[in-house]
């Protein structure tokens, strides 16, 4: 019985540090630039924990399922999952490096002020230009990284399931690791993201920053996308 919920709590550290992963950084990092102008702190956490939820359901219900019927993850397929992880990186680090080009070309913010309403009683308001004026919901802000997070989770439930059926051979007890496993990774990138939303969300007031700071995190998800692809592609074709 110690042994186990050793394990199980083992699992849930585990899963904190598994947010730490380069991929797993690069890609929410890049969301987390791009919307930092939304909420600092708070849009942090939603991408976090958006890309959480989607990594916790593949991981539990891909996992879970070979787990219970014995089963090994083929390893082509497993590297066809860490292919698209790296062509989801490099789609993401292109999109924000035409974002960086865009908001640089932009230039400061103008204000200006238009009506709402009918005749006579129209009225207006002021506002910086359409780039600032968007209203985004919590749902729509979350489905990209929750997108990529059922993508992070099918690329690592192979390896997850080969690990916990090693160490917890009851059914149960594998499926409790694998969700807390999920619970760790979630809370892990929740922080981690809320936390950078706050020096990130500074930055972009600038609109001399914003274009470097998403062009460095576009960089980075386009070259660790590359090479996870590279890596990945040689594994598969040997």
């Amino acid at each position: 019985m110690l042994l186990t919920w050793s394990a199980l709590f083992f699992g849930l550290i585990r899963g904190m540090g598994h947010a730490l992963e380069p991929d797993h950084l690069a890609a929410v990092s890049t969301l987390v630039a791009e919307n930092s102008h939304r909420g600092a702190s708070r849009a942090g956490l939603l991408l976090g924990a958006a890309w959480g939820a989607g990594h916790t359901l593949t991981l539990f219900v891909v996992g879970g399922a070979l787990f219970l019927f014995r089963a090994a993850m083929p390893a082509r397929i497993e590297t066809a999952f860490e292919l698209l992880v790296a062509c989801m990186l490099i789609v993401l680090g292109v999109r924000a490096l035409v974002r960086a080009v865009r908001e640089g070309r932009n230039g400061a913010a103008a204000m200006h002020a238009h009506g709402h309403g009918h005749g006579p009683a129209t009225t207006s308001h002021t506002h910086a230009g359409a780039d600032d004026h968007v209203h985004v919901r919590g749902f729509a802000l979350a489905r990209r990284p929750l997108v990529i997070g059922l993508v992070h989770g099918l690329a690592g439930s192979g390896a997850l399931t080969a690990a916990v059926v090693a160490q917890l051979p009851t059914p149960a007890a594998g499926l409790l690791y694998m969700a807390l496993f999920g619970l760790g990774s979630s809370l892990g990138m929740a922080v981690l993201s809320g936390v950078a939303g706050v020096p990130l969300a500074r930055i972009a007031e600038s609109r001399r920053a914003l274009p470097v700071l998403l062009g460095v995190s576009g960089l980075v998800s386009l070259g660790l996308g590359i090479a996870w692809g590279v890596i990945h592609t040689r594994t598969l074709l040997t």
